[in-house]
């Protein structure tokens, strides 16, 4: 008996917590005893515009707001690194020939099973020695010989040991082959640039 008066007593508190919050019995606004006031001048509706919503649009709610840039490529500390990427390689053998594709994640130094580089040993242990293999050295004081090596070019994407990477490789004169010859692991033995 007790039992059911507590819980009589509880729907009590809930229905009047309830009537207060919505405004009334019916869910409206509370019973008024005098009609809404009129302008005596005018039936016709108001021009003055309504304030601004100040509502929060929940989380579902689509913004226009662009999600941020992705993190700009930063230069890569010397020496030997923690061995981690995840890497997309293109090789190009020569202009007009078929770009080669390789993937290269690596753990540790060691690589991942999802890599399809054709010596990806050698280039996870390359990266993890020097991951500045992939800087891009600046080109404005820079003095390189007149020389050509070849066609091939390569681009390197993708991140290591946390840092944003973007680097592109040429053949065109003594500093990229230099660049190249560094880099040679990581790029693979496509387009037969050794």
């Amino acid at each position: 008996m007790r039992n059911v008066r507590l819980h009589l007593a509880a729907l009590a508190v809930i229905a009047g917590l309830l009537s207060a919050c919505t405004g009334g019995p019916d869910g409206g606004n509370p019973p008024s005893s005098t009609p809404p006031a009129q302008s005596p001048t005018s039936s016709a509706p108001s021009s003055a515009t309504a304030p601004p919503s100040t509502a929060t649009p929940s989380p579902d709610t689509e913004t226009s707001v662009p999600a941020p840039p992705p993190a700009s490529p930063s230069a890569l500390p010397a020496g030997p690194g923690q061995g981690n990427a995840e890497l997309a390689i293109t090789v190009i053998p020569a202009e007009g020939q078929a770009a080669v594709n390789y993937t290269l994640v690596c753990e540790s130094g060691v690589p991942a099973g999802e890599s399809s580089h054709p010596t990806a040993d050698a280039a996870c242990a390359a990266l993890k020695r020097n991951a500045a293999l992939l800087n891009q050295a600046p080109r404005t004081a820079q003095a390189c010989t007149q020389q050509y090596g070849g066609p091939e070019k390569a681009t390197v994407t993708g991140v290591v040991d946390g840092t944003a990477v973007e680097a592109s490789f040429a053949r065109t004169d003594g500093c990229e082959i230099s660049a190249w010859d560094a880099a040679k692991d990581i790029l693979g033995g496509a387009g037969g640039a050794t």
